[in-house]
């Protein structure tokens, strides 16, 4: 990956807070007219800097308003190859991490309701190589996801 200058991060930093911030604005916030801004912009789309754009949605408005980390400890040494391949196909987990510590993998799981979040956690423990899980419910979002 390439090296990234002072304007390049002035451009992802207006993009991080507005993904929609048009390219006159994106220009303006980083001296640059909005048609050089939008080939700064699509050359980083190009290098890969940026991966894509979405729409951050209120989980809770689509009715997973549940949410939930799961520290996960596996039998023996396990690849996250393998452990990619076991949770791909469960639609509640919106996050997978190896981690540090005593846990193999750390899990963010959204549910509609804590009997939906308690039959994703029982499909995670039923997988071959889990040993144990630890879970913590989320209560309330202190920092608001950035995008």
């Amino acid at each position: 990956m390439r090296e990234l200058d002072a304007v390049d991060r002035g451009i992802l930093t207006v993009l991080e807070r507005d993904g929609r911030a048009t390219f006159a604005r994106i220009g303006d916030a980083v001296g640059l007219s909005a048609p050089a801004a939008k080939r700064r912009v699509d050359k980083l789309v190009a290098d890969g800097v940026i991966a894509g754009f979405t729409a951050v949605v209120d989980p809770a408005a689509l009715g997973w308003g549940t949410e939930a980390f799961v520290e996960v400890r596996c039998h023996g040494t396990v690849s996250p190859a393998e452990l990619r391949r076991a949770w791909r196909d469960v639609p509640e987990i919106v996050g997978a991490y190896t981690v540090t510590g005593p846990a193999d993998a750390l899990l963010h799981l959204r549910a509609h309701d804590v009997a939906h979040l308690e039959r994703a956690v029982e499909r995670v423990r039923d997988e071959a190589n889990v040993a144990a899980t630890d879970s913590v419910i989320v209560l309330s979002r202190l920092v608001p996801h950035a995008g």
